[in-house]
């Protein structure tokens, strides 16, 4: 139920579209007839808590101290399932932390930002898997860091470029709440 709660909200708030003459480029480069702007949905607080509380739900019997990915689009989502575990019950109590695309040149220099310490066991979360290129750049990261992620979470699996096999073949159990699918299946009838 609440899964296509959430399908109804990217057609609601206009993050996802739908154009198959034109289509939209991806970060991958390739050329999609759908986009999923998982910025747009999670602009709205409504949306946000819906998406958070999916997540608690889908995650709810793993273990680890912290949450993040690859900027930007891990921050809202990561942010998100933080504060939703801290304010329901049983509280759960995940810190932060967000992957830099690049190390900083200045200060610290620091890839990874945020609360985590080396041997933290963290969930690896990105706004939509497509490829599968983003989450990889993360656990990259997040295992240079000594960092443990047995788990990845998405809001959306595009189905499109094998990306869920391309990160499970990295030993990461992926977990989407929606797929494209069910974005297409919850097209407002005009």
């Amino acid at each position: 139920m609440y899964t296509a709660q959430l399908a109804t909200l990217f057609w609601q708030y206009q993050a996802f579209k739908w154009d198959p003459d034109k289509g939209f480029v991806l970060a991958s480069g390739e050329t999609s007839p759908y986009y999923v702007d998982c910025r747009a949905l999670l602009a709205h607080p409504d949306a946000r808590w819906l998406v958070a509380q999916l997540a608690c739900a889908a995650i709810r019997d793993l273990s680890f101290e912290a949450v993040g990915g690859l900027e930007i689009g891990s921050i809202p989502l990561a942010t998100a399932i933080s504060d939703y575990a801290f304010a329901t019950q049983p509280r759960n109590t995940y810190r932060t932390f967000v992957v830099r695309k690049q190390a900083k040149d200045h200060g610290l220099g620091k890839r990874i930002e945020g609360a985590v310490k080396p041997n933290d066991r963290v969930l690896v979360v990105d706004d939509v898997l497509t490829s599968g290129g983003s989450l990889l750049q993360a656990l990259q990261a997040v295992g240079e860091a000594n960092l443990h992620a047995s788990h990845a979470l998405v809001i959306v699996d595009r189905q499109e470029q094998n990306g869920k096999q391309t990160i499970e073949a990295q030993g990461v159990s992926v977990i989407s709440l929606i797929t494209l699918d069910d974005l297409k299946a919850a097209q407002p009838h005009t």
